[in-house]
This record gives structure tokens, C-alpha cells and sequence, in this order.
């Protein structure tokens, strides 16, 4: 092994991010395992690694006796002298192996043996490309759609990675090149698992949107409290301001409402309440009903309610197939009952 197969080992690094200390590693186990199958599975070696000079050298090791019993770790002191002269029973005696001359068979099992080490080596080498980029937001670009179960693959900052189906917004359509961004929720360790999990129906997505979008979350003036979604459809999102001289829902909606159309956009279209959080149960419940007109809220007990409505906001409040209450439950962490006056 010469300086031409160094030279691969420091492109890999470069190309896959690899490194080559790790791969020299599974370049030892990839010879163990060939020089097992070769010699016999107690057979000994010896590899005399050079880095500086580029060159790796395979040397079979056996020990020297008067009876052999195991000719796969043993020699006569006969035939050790052949080989050093310096042989004495009890000690060991070693000759180079050419690994080009490993069997078809050997070579083989080596051969699989690196292959997946390489697998293994670029799939850590992504993970820590990903390391501190959980439960964020990445931007990748659509390269394949109409993969089957309906995943698209996405080309992102190291290498591809898979939207499924079931983490897609329902009814949003893709094209080839389209940017879109994705929240990762996992980073995998198992290699036959993508390096990374993503969602864009994630609750969390909504709020590392409003993070990028609305400098005064970024600075720390406007807190984000809580987020409850339903994605594809419609979401809530309440914030409070640190600042009384900055108003939180003001600042979240933008100028123009070019803050939250960016963030619409990007959720091709999905409805957005943005509410005021409070600290008193009874103002967050309310707020929490809009877009609905709410009279009274009467707490039940710790985590339950009524809230009376007039009878034409009924509906407003309840939602279509029970939606704003029920959003307006997952965010404020109360149980609901709504009833007209």
C-alpha cells in the first residue's frame, strides 16, 4: 500500500469529510478480517503503519515451538530459521504479506468491511456537520420529487436528505430547484437511518420562522410563549413584549405585513393567529379564542374553563371541525368548554 492509496484516504477526507485517522482504523479491521480468512481465525498479525512515508506494510506473526499444533499461529524453529535466524523457541517470528495475493474469497469480505466503514465515516462525518443544527431552521433545494410514498429528496449543506410524506405541509406541491426550509427534529446516530430527520409540520417550525423573520424575537425584546398547529391549515402563536414601548403583535406582523407574509409564504398560505400572552389564565383564554369576541372566562379548576361567547360568535370560537378551540387549548394548557350566552 503506496502513496497513491494515502492520497485517496486525504481525498476522502477533503471530498466526504472523513478523516483519515478513523478510516485508517477500519483499514486495519478491514485487513484482520482478510488475514483471518486467509490464514484461519487464530492466526496473529502486524501492521507497520507510516504515515510520514505513506506506506503500510502486513507482516503474519507465529509463535515458534517445538510441536506444532496450530499451524495458523505456529511454527518449527526449523522453518523459523528460514525465515530469521535469529528465531529461539517461545518467541515470535514475522514475514511480510503481500495483501494482493489475499484470495478472491478474503479480499471480499475486506472489501465489504471497508465499504461500509466508509458509509459509517461519511454518515458521522454528516452528523457533525449537523451537530448543532437540531431544532433548527436549514434552507435546502427540491433536487427530486415523486419519490416513492410521495418523499421528495433535498439537497442541503452536506449532501441529500429526505422530506417524507408525512412531515410535508398536506397539499404543497414542489419543483425541481425550488428553496424551501426545513425544521430538523433528529439527528440519527443509526447509519441505516437518514443522517438527519425533517419536518415542516413541526409547531416548532412556526416559531423558528417568526425568529428569523422579526429582528425583536432575535434580540430578545418580543418572547415567543407557545405555538399550537395545525399544519397546512392554521396555526396560533403568542408572544409577549419586554419593552412596553414595543408592541409584541405589532412587531411579529411587520410593516405592511411583510413580516408575516414572508412567514405565509412560506407555509404556502397556512392562517396564523397571533395572540398577547398574559399571565392571568383568564386574559390568555381569551385572547387565545381569537379571531372570536369572548364575554366571560370562569376557571373551573387548575386547568379547566368556561368561556361564554354571544351566540353569533359560537361558531367563530368553536371553528370549523372544532380547530380554534382546540388550538386555543393546545397553546394556553387548558381544557376549554365554550357556551353561547
Amino acid at each position: 500500500m503506496n502513496a497513491e492509496f494515502f492520497a485517496a484516504l486525504e481525498q476522502l477526507e477533503k471530498e466526504k469529510g472523513i478523516p483519515q485517522s478513523y478510516m485508517l482504523e477500519k483499514i486495519e479491521a478491514t485487513l484482520l478480517s482478510a488475514f483471518k480468512k486467509e490464514y484461519g481465525a487464530t492466526a496473529m498479525m502486524r501492521i507497520d503503519m507510516n504515515t510520514e512515508k505513506k506506506k503500510m506494510k502486513v507482516f503474519r506473526q507465529r509463535t515458534v515451538v517445538e510441536e506444532v499444533l496450530d499451524p495458523a499461529c505456529e511454527i518449527t524453529l526449523e522453518e523459523a530459521k528460514t525465515i530469521s535466524k535469529r528465531a529461539t523457541l517461545g518467541g515470535v517470528v514475522e514475514n511480510e504479506v503481500k495483501t494482493e495475493n489475499f484470495r478472491r474469497l478474503s479480499a471480499a469480505a475486506g472489501k465489504s468491511i471497508f465499504i461500509q466503514a466508509i458509509r459509517e465515516g461519511e454518515h458521522q462525518a454528516a452528523q457533525e456537520a449537523y451537530r448543532n443544527r437540531k431544532e433548527e431552521i436549514m434552507t435546502a433545494t427540491v433536487s427530486k420529487i415523486n419519490l416513492p410514498d410521495g418523499a421528495i429528496l433535498l439537497e442541503m449543506d452536506k449532501g441529500t436528505n429526505i422530506l417524507t410524506l408525512s412531515e410535508q405541509i398536506p397539499g404543497e406541491q414542489f419543483t425541481v430547484g425550488q428553496k424551501l426550509k426545513v425544521y430538523v427534529t433528529e439527528i440519527n446516530k443509526d447509519v441505516s437511518e437518514p443522517v438527519v430527520n425533517l419536518s415542516r409540520i413541526h409547531p416548532k417550525m412556526v416559531w423558528r420562522l417568526f425568529e428569523l423573520e422579526v429582528p425583536e424575537i432575535q434580540e430578545g425584546v418580543v418572547l415567543v410563549k407557545g405555538v399550537s398547529r395545525e399544519a397546512g391549515s392554521r396555526s396560533k402563536i403568542s408572544v409577549i413584549s419586554r419593552d412596553p414601548d414595543v408592541d409584541a403583535v405589532g412587531a411579529c406582523i411587520g410593516t405592511h405585513n411583510m413580516r408575516i407574509d414572508n412567514i405565509l409564504s412560506e407555509l404556502d398560505g397556512e392562517k396564523i393567529d397571533i395572540i398577547t400572552y398574559s399571565d392571568i389564565p383568564e386574559e390568555y383564554i381569551a385572547a387565545a379564542l381569537a379571531p372570536a369576541t369572548v364575554n366571560s372566562v370562569t376557571m373551573i379548576d387548575e386547568r379547566s374553563c368556561v368561556v361564554k361567547v354571544n351566540a353569533d360568535q359560537l361558531s367563530l370560537a368553536i371553528g370549523a371541525k372544532g380547530q380554534n378551540v382546540r388550538l386555543a387549548a393546545r397553546l394556553t394548557g387548558y381544557k376549554i368548554d365554550i357556551k353561547a350566552e
